[in-house]
């Protein structure tokens, strides 16, 4: 069974949590790698795996559909803000090599497990000037063919907060699929923060119509806000898009106490809202991002 027939099938569960996770595990300025890596989760392929493979085997011990890899910030513009432009290929062939391993180990005929390739935003907008569009789309390539070559079932671009950033991201994997005569599955999700819009000023019906045209297999949104915040814009989403919906919230919105960060939504008030999208809304996918443990995947 591939991806999309699971889709055909039932509501799919994603993963949750990577950076909270791993901060949850309260990983020494060694296991980072040093100073200068602290926070680069990508170094831990490198320095520390095993603390990447216990986030991973927490999720599928869970029972969630599909992980994510350790490659949000796996793309050469921030790798190169680490000193190590020059392992892109490599940073998301291990991420996706893995996340897959494992993967494969959960893997029955009942219960097939999936590979998210994922590839967030990175650290410059170009609506903003910071880079080139030709820059953007070059610095996602190595990223691009590192997840297919290590396996990723699907691609997620994701935590999207400028339109031209998650149109460089779509064409790099679109020209790859051109180039080598392959295809796997696509995901675009936006983010929506507390005031409405995308970072900059982006409205969900602007960044569907913008996004719907190219050959994307699900559009959704995640990150920003919890789910409460995006019912809304997701409303609108899975009213109007012509393809699968995801929706992957923050469990809430944080504050900080005692000197951590804190989410306000439980698993329960969390799993009782995305079940709600599902059931009301007609959501395909369901997982979580900053905050979701485990616990507020069990579905």
């Amino acid at each position: 069974m591939n991806f999309l027939d699971l889709l055909k099938e039932k509501i799919v569960v994603f993963d949750g949590a990577m950076g909270s996770s791993l901060q949850a595990q309260e990983l020494s300025i060694e296991d980072w790698g040093g100073q200068e890596f602290e926070n680069c989760s990508e170094n831990l392929l490198y320095t520390k795996p095993e603390a990447i493979e216990i986030v991973h085997r927490d999720f599928l011990d869970a029972g969630v559909d599909v992980i994510e890899t350790n490659s949000f910030g796996g793309s050469e513009v921030v790798l190169q803000e680490f000193g190590i432009a020059e392992k892109t290929y490599d940073v998301n062939l291990k991420a996706a090599e893995l996340a897959k391993r494992l993967a494969n180990d959960y893997s029955t005929a009942a219960k097939p497990r999936f590979v998210a390739g994922s590839i967030g935003p990175g650290t410059k907008l170009p609506t903003l000037g910071h880079i080139t569009f030709r820059e953007l789309k070059k610095a996602y390539v190595e990223q691009v063919r590192g997840l297919y070559d290590g396996g990723s079932d699907l691609f997620v671009v994701e935590t999207c907060q400028d339109l031209l950033q998650t149109k460089a991201a779509l064409m790099a994997i679109f020209e790859f699929f051109e180039a080598r005569k392959v295809k796997i599955p696509v995901f675009a999700q936006v983010t929506i923060e507390t005031f409405g819009t995308m970072l900059n000023g982006t409205e969900i019906g602007a960044a569907l119509t913008a996004l719907q045209p190219f050959p994307i297999d699900v559009i959704g949104m995640n990150c920003g806000t919890g789910p409460r915040q995006m019912a809304e814009s997701l409303k609108y989403l899975c009213e109007h898009a012509e393809i699968p919906v995801s929706v992957l919230p923050n469990a809430g919105l944080p504050e900080v106490k005692d000197g951590k960060q804190h989410y306000d939504e439980t698993p329960e008030s969390f799993t009782k809202q995305v079940v709600h999208f599902a059931t009301d809304y007609g959501v395909n996918i369901v997982g979580g991002c900053c905050g979701t443990t485990p616990e507020h995947l069990k579905m």
